[in-house]
């Protein structure tokens, strides 16, 4: 098994809190991390028999299962967690629960009526590049990372990337949705998640998706928010401090799990993505889900944002670490060239406050004599983690 970075914080909500949750995407790999704890009993409420008890009589399944447990995919019997209150009020010990979801709104709203004060949240996401690069397993370029993806079954298992992608697609992701709204029509979700793909990292128009779709924008409204809930895409909002210039209001869209983009826009190889024309879209939402790994491993909410004005000048992150504003350029050149931060040098002379400016990139990592940074994209974790 490959270590996760987010064991750390883990063992440290276990020894402050009596429940912690370990929410994410499907396939991310939270059951094996809970079941890491061998002193635990397991209970997995995917199966219809352990579900109808969790339902109908809960005290009988904790009395089947007592001492400390570990309730996996709890969102099917969020009443649960009512049980789950009365019992750690009772005995308030640390580390009493764990349990694990994959559909972060209906269980945060359950989780804030029940066990507010009571529990640690973490999110797990699939492998970092640098929890791969811990375990021996690197590519050399960031193609092979975009279409071998980061699901651990996928490495685990040595599946095919397009055939693993595909049959997520299916089992989780279009299970999920249908599961949380009346979707009457698989083909013209599939149809909007395509064209959103084809829309990654972009500043998305709601009408104009709606329009290419053939629904109207309260759907597609409806549809990314279940989408965002189930972990399948991560929505960056604009910066919202006003600097006396005009800033965009829409957001963008990434895709949690970058294997499951590739096989959206239909990219069968490694080779396909350097020839496609979204190629530095697919690189910037490596990227992005790399700046939130790191966060989310250190069980962080990762406030990440971007920045647009009116003339299209954009800094493609934004985030405030210890205080200070850092500003975020992405290239996939593997070629450094000082343009690279042209547009922070431009909107930071127009006033944006930027203590830190790091250029992101498929090349080796260089440090400016102005303290300016341009880091291999690899190493986005140590540079979250101080050792850069």
């Amino acid at each position: 098994m490959i270590p996760r970075a987010i064991e750390t914080e883990f063992q440290t909500l276990l020894s402050e809190y009596p429940v912690v949750a370990v929410l994410g995407p499907r396939q991310a790999g939270k059951t094996t991390l809970a079941r890491t704890l061998t002193e635990y009993n397991y209970i997995n409420l995917e199966n219809p028999e352990n579900r109808f008890l969790a339902s109908e009589d809960p005290v009988a399944l904790f009395q089947r299962n007592p001492g400390k447990l570990i309730l996996d995919e709890i969102q099917r019997v969020p009443e649960l967690l009512s049980r789950i209150q009365e019992i750690v009020d009772n005995e308030n010990t640390p580390g009493q629960f764990v349990i694990t979801g994959s559909h972060q709104l209906q269980l945060r709203e359950s989780i804030s009526q029940s066990l507010a004060g009571r529990i640690g949240i973490l999110t797990l996401l699939p492998f970092s590049i640098g929890e791969l690069k811990s375990a021996g397993i690197s590519f050399d370029q960031f193609s092979d990372y975009a279409f071998t993806g980061f699901l651990p079954r996928v490495y685990d298992q040595k599946l095919r990337p397009s055939t693993a992608y595909e049959n997520y697609y299916r089992t989780y992701v279009e299970r999920d949705v249908r599961m949380l709204v009346n979707l009457k029509n698989a083909s013209l979700f599939e149809k909007f998640i395509k064209l959103l793909a084809g829309r990654t990292g972009q500043l998305l128009n709601i009408s104009s998706l709606g329009n290419d779709v053939g629904v109207n924008g309260k759907t597609i409204t409806h549809w990314l928010s279940i989408m965002e809930a189930s972990h399948i895409i991560f929505r960056m909002s604009p910066y919202f401090e006003n600097f006396g210039k005009r800033l965009t209001k829409s957001p963008k869209y990434y895709f949690t799990e970058p294997g499951l983009l590739s096989y959206l826009l239909d990219i069968e190889s490694p080779k396909q993505i350097l020839r496609d024309p979204l190629v530095g879209g697919i690189f910037e939402n490596i990227i992005v889900m790399e700046f939130v790994k790191a966060f989310t491993n250190q069980g962080k909410r990762p406030k990440l944002y971007f920045m647009r004005d009116s003339n299209g000048n954009e800094i493609d992150i934004l985030f405030k670490d210890s205080g200070k504003l850092t500003g975020v350029e992405i290239k996939s050149s593997s070629t450094f060239h000082p343009d690279f931060f042209g547009n922070i040098n431009k909107l930071t002379k127009s006033g944006v406050p930027l203590q830190n400016r790091i250029v992101v990139y498929a090349g080796e990592t260089l440090a400016l004599s102005d303290g300016r940074l341009a880091i291999n994209y690899c190493e986005v974790d140590q540079l979250l983690n101080g050792n850069l």
